[in-house]
């Protein structure tokens, strides 16, 4: 059965996003990463793609998804803002922005998907916006060996009655160590 797949970098001091929101330093060993047998399984069990508009917007040009994007899936943006103008396609990166929620966000992924997972491209909000209203099955953490001292914490302000089981530990190249989290539901 396909899952819905909560995946989010963070630094080793638990920041998912640098002071002005950016990504950028968490990501210092993306070329490696992108080879590497975790990224691998994702991309082949991957079905369609869910982001807000921030992780979309993170792309200097939009277009460029259509052919560079790790995963050539369908990808839904949840937003409040269709853009202007939509972005470039190709037989397998498509583009639907959704304006009524993640939770419409992730049923439609979900039919597109069929079997196939549904990746959740997170930043800090978006881990706890899916975490809060229980919509994820796993979560993926990925933690890279710097210190960022300030920025934005995706497991901050977390309800505790959210219950999570370790499912796998890998640790991958640049010292970065990848954790799968089974999301437990009443």
């Amino acid at each position: 059965m396909a899952k819905v797949i909560l995946g989010v970098t963070i630094s080793l001091d638990g920041f998912a996003e640098d002071k002005s929101g950016s990504v950028g330093p968490l990501y210092p060993d993306l070329d490696v990463l992108r080879d590497t047998d975790v990224m691998r399984e994702a991309q082949r069990n991957a079905g369609a793609v869910v982001m807000s508009w921030k992780e979309f917007s993170m792309a200097e040009d939009p277009d460029t998804y259509a052919d560079n994007y790790e995963f050539q899936v369908p990808i839904f943006v949840f937003t409040d803002k269709v853009p202007e103008k939509h972005p470039k396609e190709n037989d397998a990166v498509t583009f639907t922005f959704i304006t009524d929620g993640v939770e419409s966000a992730v049923r439609q992924a979900k039919a597109v998907a069929g079997d196939k997972d549904v990746q959740i491209i997170g930043s800090a909000k978006t881990v706890q916006e899916f975490l809060q209203k229980g919509i994820a099955d796993e979560l993926q953490v990925d933690i890279i060996p710097i210190l960022l001292h300030e920025g934005a914490r995706p497991f901050e302000s977390l309800d505790k009655s959210i219950k999570l089981e370790r499912t796998k530990v890998v640790e991958l190249p640049a010292g970065r160590t990848h954790l799968r989290f089974r999301v437990l539901k009443e």
